[in-house]
């Protein structure tokens, strides 16, 4: 990958920066630049000052470019114009510098970069049409647990997915393990971690007009999206939160057996894995002791623990008994190998 667009992933996430200079090189242009192209198609399906129909038209020319299906020239000025970041304006002016270097894949490696856009896409077309209409005053809400699973899926799961045959493929292709097993790890490792980034924002999605909490399960706790942060509500609402902490929880000790899986000799792989998870579960255990009117300001672990889990994470690497004490669960959600219904 180019110094341009290096500076660009560090510009655009520097904790995902961090992860993939831990990164060996044989994986790290294929995650580095699937990653470029997933933000940038993030951007766009956010960029709410615009039309919905906009939108997704601009997602649809980037996903047809993506794939091979169009050679047209993409511009989009007018999505670069609103935007408020700087490394996300520069996304969207680069995406032709992006797009090139697909072409210094591998067949191998292009299918699987295409495979995983499509479906990060998908789930951003989906979420587009699904959410066209939410205003502050009109929440929408998922309807059934199915949905929410089939969107964390679409939007990280998936992730997962394409990291582990990425990894699979040029760091350890003789390893033997349960490859079935590893690939639904590693799918409900990037679910995981999705549930937990939408559980934390649950009161800025909820003012844009968003409830990723399904009407299913707020039915039954007597709920719905209007009311859910109300202290009035917090006896009802309190003990479904903890449940799909319970939840995001368990996905990401399924996570842990997944990096504990790799072998032993991938300890850069192990470190990039073991990052998210950690953070992630700091991230529970600060949700699990948040009242409702704290939760209303967006709950965040400080960079000084950030730090402090890598530091520890760094010295523990080279021995398994003190690895395995890093990851710690902060509930009574175990690594079971079925997802919670």
């Amino acid at each position: 990958m180019n110094a341009e667009l290096t500076s660009l992933l560090r510009a655009t996430s520097r904790s995902f920066y961090l992860t993939l200079r831990v990164l060996p090189g044989a994986i790290r242009p294929q995650i580095g630049l699937a990653y470029l192209l997933a933000r940038t198609t993030d951007t766009i399906s956010d960029t709410a000052i615009l039309p919905v129909d906009q939108r997704l038209s601009a997602l649809g020319k980037l996903r047809d470019r993506i794939v091979g299906q169009s050679s047209s020239p993409l511009n989009f000025g007018e999505f670069t114009k609103n935007q408020s970041s700087p490394a996300e304006q520069m996304l969207l002016e680069k995406i032709e510098a992006a797009l090139a270097l697909l072409q210094k894949l591998s067949p191998a490696d292009l299918k699987l970069v295409r495979e995983v856009l499509t479906i990060i896409t998908s789930g951003q077309e989906l979420d587009l049409r699904r959410f066209g209409g939410a205003t502050d005053d009109h929440i929408i809400a998922l309807q059934t647990p199915t949905e929410l699973d089939d969107y964390t899926y679409r939007v990280a799961g998936c992730v997962g997915e394409f990291w582990t045959k990425i990894c699979r493929a040029h760091l350890f292709p003789n390893a033997r393990l349960d490859e079935s097993q590893f690939i639904a790890d590693g799918i409900r490792f990037g679910k995981g971690l999705q549930l937990v980034n939408i559980l934390r924002d649950l009161p800025a999605d909820l003012k844009n007009g968003r409830c990723y909490l399904p009407v299913q399960r707020l039915d039954e706790a007597k709920l719905f999206p209007e009311i859910l942060l109300s202290p009035v509500s917090a006896s009802k609402f309190i003990p479904l939160y903890h449940e799909y902490l319970d939840k995001a929880e368990s996905h990401l000790a399924a996570g842990w057996s997944y990096t504990n899986t790799l072998p032993f000799s991938q300890f850069r792989v192990r470190l990039a894995c073991a990052w998210p998870i950690l953070i992630g579960m700091r991230t529970i255990t600060t949700l699990r002791a948040t009242s409702v009117i704290e939760l209303k300001q967006r709950v965040k672990i400080s960079r000084e623990e950030v730090r402090g889990i890598l530091i520890r994470s760094l010295a523990a690497c080279p021995f398994p008994p003190v690895w395995r004490k890093l990851y710690s669960p902060a509930g009574k959600a175990v690594a079971s190998r079925a997802d919670l219904a």
